[in-house]
Order: structure tokens, then sequence, then C-alpha cells
């Protein structure tokens, strides 16, 4: 086993790379739990539901038409195509697939520092993982 630096994670939205104007990487995958325990039990039995997920990036923020303003901001409320590669590109990485409802983008503009901006993303339908070929 080798440990996996983050500066080669690959991330893109609707087809459009953000990783040269991206720092951070949250991904999260989860499932909806429900309670079937019964009479007679001493401790909780949990069955699995729904799977779901979500993702939030951010980054420094780039002017221009390739950057996370033009290309983030007007997708908001879209579901659209996600693409995460956590160790970059390349053949037999991994690389997870999912649409993605864009529910919100936020910019933050400190007065001695460099202007930022984040993505929350929710996971619509099943991720795909495979490793790229």
């Amino acid at each position: 086993m080798t440990f996996v630096h983050g500066k080669n994670t690959f991330v893109s939205l609707n087809g459009s790379d953000i990783s040269p104007f991206s720092k951070t990487t949250d991904w999260e995958q989860n499932a909806d739990e429900h309670d079937v325990t019964c009479y007679g039990k001493n401790s909780h039995v949990f069955a699995g539901g729904l799977k779901g997920g979500k993702c939030t990036v951010g980054g420094n923020y780039g002017n221009g038409t390739t950057g996370p303003h033009d290309v983030i901001q007007p997708l908001i409320g879209a579901v659209v195509a996600l693409v995460h590669r956590p160790e970059g590109t390349g053949t037999g990485k991994p690389q997870d697939t999912v649409n993605v409802l864009v529910k919100s983008y936020k910019e933050s503009s400190p007065v001695a520092d460099m202007v930022s901006w984040t993505v929350d993303l929710t996971f619509s339908d099943d991720v795909t993982s495979v490793n790229q070929p």
C-alpha cells in the first residue's frame, strides 16, 4: 500500500474540468437506515435503504470563461454529470461518475486573501465506480 497525494485529484462538472481551480473535494456516499427491531430484542436491528451522497468542491476563484463563476453558477438547480478521480487521471486509477444536483454555489471575498468558491452537489442516482482504461 502506498499513500496518495491529493494534488492529482481530477474533478469535472458537466464536462468542464474544474480541477485547475479546485483545492478541496469532500466526497460522501451513504445509505438510509431503517430500524427493523421487533419485540424481544435487546438491541436495535437495522436494514439498509436507498443510497445517496453528496460532494463539496472548493478552491480559488479564477476569472474568464473557464473559471468556476462562469462554469458553475449557470448550473445551479440543474442535474449534470460529475466525474471524480481521487488519484488523478491514468490507466487503472479509480473513477467515480454520478449525476448531481448543483445545489448551491458560494463565493467568498476576504479583504486580506484570495477570492474563493465552493459548490455543493447532491447525488441524483447511482454512482458508477470503475478503474480508468
